[in-house]
């Protein structure tokens, strides 16, 4: 094990998380202006790719390679290296990208914490898991797709609303869940 969460940590960490991100839109349907400039916003894709660096960063120097330990330190001087170039080179799209990665680093510790639990409340946290790599997958690779999913959500107030409520009590269930069931 990595991160050694309990399930119930997992819960409450990602309810709340879907909760926080969710309630502003709720709340304030303006916001999907703001939304709309994500995708191409350098600063958030600076931002982002460099807390997926700092996590990455973490995870070589610290994990169990095994057999491949001889390969840690090339990774770890490698990995700042693509980061440079990735900030050089990689203007489209970079902030998608960088969300995209850390949607992938995020859903490992939910899976681990789900490992060999046996509670049906724990498909609600791997659920969330697997919808975060699949996210992260098409948002790494085909970047664009999140720009579309964007406007195709801010194209009306009750779709934009209706979205983040559905985020927002997915959320909150999880979060019941994990100070109830876990």
């Amino acid at each position: 094990m990595i991160y050694h969460l309990s399930l119930q940590t997992a819960g409450i960490i990602s309810g709340a998380f879907l909760i926080l991100i969710s309630l502003p839109g709720l709340v304030k349907p303006g916001l999907a202006g703001v939304a709309q400039k994500f995708p191409r916003s350098h600063v958030a894709g600076v931002v982002l790719l460099s807390i997926a660096l700092v996590w990455t960063f973490w995870l070589l120097a610290t994990i169990e390679m095994g057999e491949f330990s001889a390969f840690r330190r090339p990774l770890l001087i490698a990995l700042p290296i693509g980061y440079v170039l990735t900030l050089r080179f990689v203007e489209e799209f970079l902030a998608v990208r960088a969300l995209g990665i850390l949607c992938l680093l995020a859903a490992e510790p939910l899976l681990d914490a789900a490992f060999l639990r046996y509670e049906a409340g724990r498909l609600l946290v791997t659920v969330f898991a697997y919808l975060l790599i699949v996210a992260g997958l098409f948002w790494v690779a085909v970047p664009y797709v999140l720009r579309d999913q964007i406007n195709w959500s801010t194209r009306g107030v009750f779709r934009w609303r209706f979205l983040h409520a559905i985020a927002f009590v997915y959320g909150a269930v999880i979060v019941s869940f994990a100070i109830t069931k876990y």
